[in-house]
This record gives structure tokens, C-alpha cells and sequence, in this order.
């Protein structure tokens, strides 16, 4: 039957079994599935396991958890399966009568099973606390914040990119102001030039009437 003993010093509950009528081969199995687990989910996982062997190795788990909680005051959601074996116990001899006479020997082996649970709550006690964070996250933020400044100081809005603004005295224009002034100085200039090129051009329809006088 289980047998409940607890470690007071390292915080520590153990359940043991003993002389389970199972083959320590098979528990074996079981037990390496659970070892390292968190004591409620190794339940679980026991529960619903296929291996004969799974039902007393959690009666074995049910056992320790329950040393922990009420003999040592921890809390079961801390748990840790932190030691699993099995040890070979007493073997149960046995014959089987078999032809002319002979008899076939047969072992019924036992198990000890043994569980034993921590709490993991304690190993993060004993830990150093960690040191505070560098001032380098605030620093890094303090130049972002003066690189959005500067950013937002140099972008001008939409609306001024687009406006003009006519050169007074003494300034040099805007290059889309020069080109303005030079396309009107072009179109007042145009008329003028074709004017002369009609009092030059010679009038061809007069010359097509002689043409015609003197055939």
C-alpha cells in the first residue's frame, strides 16, 4: 500500500508503493512518461494513458500531492514531479503443469513504486532578485522624441509648397516665376513677327490670275 513520508528541509513530499503485483518493466513505462511533469497535469496525463500500469502509479501521484498540501502546508498548483523510479521487488514463483509430465515455472514479479513531488514556488524564492533595467530605454526615448521634433520643425504644410510668392527688390524669382515671365514675354512678342511675315509674304493669288491672262 502507499506509504506517505515528507522532507521538511528542501520542502519536499514522497509516496510510496510497494509490492505492486505488476511487472516493474511495464510501470517503468508509465513512470518515464510523468517524470518532470507538474503534478496536475501528470494526473491528467495518467488518466487517460492506455498502460495497465497508469492506474496505481496515480494513486502513487494522488498520494504525494496530498503528503505536500496538508503535511507541509504547499500549494498543489506548485508541484513538480522532481523523482519517479521503480524498484524491483519479491518475486512470486509459480508452475505450470505441461506434457509427460513436466511443469513450466512461472514469475510473478513486484514493484515499489516510488513518487516524489517539489515545490516549484521555492526555487524562485531562493533566486536573486533581479537588477534594475539600465537608463538606456529612457534615453533612447528622449531622442526619438527630439527626432519627431525636429522632423515636424522641418516639413513645411502642403498649402506653402504650392503658393508662389512674387520677388520684391532686390531679390532673385522663384525659377516657376521666371518661366512665367518668359512665356508672356514670348506671346507679346508673337504678333508682331507674324504681321511682318504677312506684309512679306508675296500674294499668290495674283500670281495664278497673270499666269492665266497671258495662256
Amino acid at each position: 500500500m502507499a506509504q506517505g513520508t515528507a522532507v521538511a528541509e528542501d520542502r519536499r513530499a514522497r509516496a510510496t508503493a510497494r509490492y505492486v503485483r505488476m511487472t516493474p518493466m511495464k510501470v517503468r513505462r508509465v513512470v518515464d512518461l510523468i517524470r518532470g511533469m507538474e503534478a496536475r497535469e501528470a494526473l491528467s496525463v495518467l488518466r487517460f494513458a492506455p498502460q495497465a500500469a497508469s492506474e496505481p502509479v496515480a494513486k502513487v501521484l494522488a498520494s504525494a500531492v496530498a503528503n505536500a498540501e496538508h503535511n507541509q502546508n504547499l500549494d498543489p498548483a506548485s508541484l513538480v514531479v522532481s523523482v519517479a523510479y521503480v524498484d524491483e521487488g519479491p518475486t512470486l514463483k509459480r508452475f505450470r503443469p505441461r506434457a509427460q509430465g513436466r511443469a513450466f515455472r512461472i514469475n510473478k514479479r513486484t514493484s515499489h513504486i516510488t513518487i516524489e513531488v517539489e515545490s516549484v514556488a521555492t526555487a524562485t524564492q531562493n533566486r536573486p532578485a533581479k537588477k534594475a533595467a539600465p537608463a538606456k530605454a529612457t534615453k533612447a526615448t528622449a531622442t526619438k522624441a527630439a527626432k519627431a521634433t525636429k522632423a515636424t520643425a522641418t516639413t513645411a504644410p502642403a498649402g506653402d509648397a504650392a503658393t508662389v510668392t512674387t520677388p520684391e527688390a532686390g531679390t532673385t524669382p522663384a525659377p516657376e516665376a521666371r518661366k512665367a515671365t518668359k512665356a508672356t514675354a514670348v506671346s507679346e512678342d508673337s504678333p508682331a513677327e507674324t504681321e511682318v511675315l504677312g506684309t512679306d509674304a508675296p500674294d499668290r493669288t495674283t500670281d495664278a490670275t497673270t499666269e492665266e491672262g497671258t495662256r
